[in-house]
């Protein structure tokens, strides 16, 4: 549940003095790391030392205080896991509702995202919320069939649901094709940021299995 004398505590310390909705979210998620601990967050609850190694670059005092000024905001919650003795952290239903503008943010990144990595870190399981924020304004057609994606040491699956799309480690079902590429252009594509054709004659991606599930899931 939302605390909201708490909230007035952030308020009265970091205020931009507007009464406006966007100024006031930001009273509360618009500091550094904040996002992205609740994108980490979006994915699965998690302990402090696994959103320590997911979040390359925090250290851990400034981790401590975000997920404090989270916690006291209402955004998220902590809970006694398996014997009582381990501390995992997520998402309260209030602080879940942050997926729609975070998928938002991710689709109005791709022109940031089109010249690449360029020696940012990058973690495999990013993906698992961006391609289907991606996909999820440009393909209608739910019901594509599954395909592997083989973008690094863990094989994934790009499934669609009733409810849109999921990116998940494969579980074992039979995969009509697969997509070889490195995740950048796998990102590529989903936000159509270049056709599958000219990722196919420019070797950026290679398909093994039926080129038409390919092209269904990507709308390409």
């Amino acid at each position: 549940m939302t605390n909201y004398s708490s909230l007035e505590n952030i308020k009265r310390m970091r205020s931009y003095g507007q009464y406006c909705g966007l100024a006031r979210s930001l009273e509360v998620v618009g500091d550094r790391w904040n996002l992205l601990i609740v994108r980490e967050l979006l994915m699965s609850p998690a302990r402090y030392r696994d959103l320590l190694d997911r979040l390359p670059g925090i250290a851990t005092n400034l981790l401590a205080g975000r997920l404090r000024d989270l916690e006291t905001a209402g955004v998220l919650e902590r809970r006694l896991t398996g014997t009582g003795s381990t501390v995992e952290y997520e998402l309260t239903p209030w602080g879940a509702q942050l997926r729609e503008p975070i998928e938002g943010f991710i689709r109005w990144s791709t022109p940031l995202m089109i010249r690449g990595p360029e020696g940012d870190e990058f973690r495999l399981e990013w993906l698992a919320l961006a391609v289907p924020a991606l996909l999820d304004r440009r393909v209608t057609d739910r019901s594509a069939p599954t395909i592997g994606l083989d973008v690094g040491d863990e094989p994934l699956q790009l499934r669609t649901t009733r409810y849109g799309f999921e990116v998940l480690p494969h579980d074992g079902r039979d995969l009509v094709a697969t997509v070889r590429a490195e995740p950048a252009y796998v990102l590529g594509l989903a936000a159509g940021a270049f056709t599958l054709d000219d990722a196919l004659a420019l070797s950026l991606i290679e398909i093994d299995g039926d080129e038409s599930a390919v092209r269904a899931a990507f709308a390409a």
